[in-house]
């Protein structure tokens, strides 16, 4: 047995064994900042409502938050209900479509689970009492 082994080094170390690890097929070599790129892509990770949710003031309560998917659609977070691991619960909001509300009592949001939420940052016409920078002139 230790024959076998010293023999199976001696070939490998003059070249004459197969390597042991399977070498790339691709004949176009990657550069390294497409390696960056993709090891980036690899990382962002998609965020549940409520990975959102949590660096915002009171969990979000007030907040416009939208699927990344949705075209024209948020919901303004009324009410959120945290299970014990503070990553998944439930949550209520008023539906708003277009920026205009649609609907006046709040509804169960769906899908707050599901990964691909956003933040929508609220514009000066939302927040009241807000002012234009003055060095701003139309």
């Amino acid at each position: 047995m230790a024959q076998r082994t010293a023999g199976g080094l001696l070939r490998r170390s003059l070249g004459l064994a197969p390597p042991t690890t399977p070498r790339a097929l691709s004949t176009s070599a990657t550069t390294p900042a497409e390696g960056e790129a993709a090891t980036k892509a690899r990382r962002n990770k998609k965020k549940n409502l409520f990975d959102v949710a949590q660096f915002l003031p009171d969990w979000g309560v007030g907040y416009r938050v939208a699927k990344t998917t949705w075209r024209d659609v948020s919901y303004q977070i009324t009410k959120i209900n945290l299970y014990k691991d503070g990553r998944h619960g439930k949550a209520w909001g008023i539906r708003h479509k277009a920026g205009v509300q649609a609907a006046d009592a709040p509804i169960r949001i769906s899908g707050v689970n599901k990964r691909g939420w956003k933040y929508i940052k609220a514009s000066l016409q939302d927040i009241p009492g807000a002012e234009p920078p003055a060095g701003t002139s139309a």
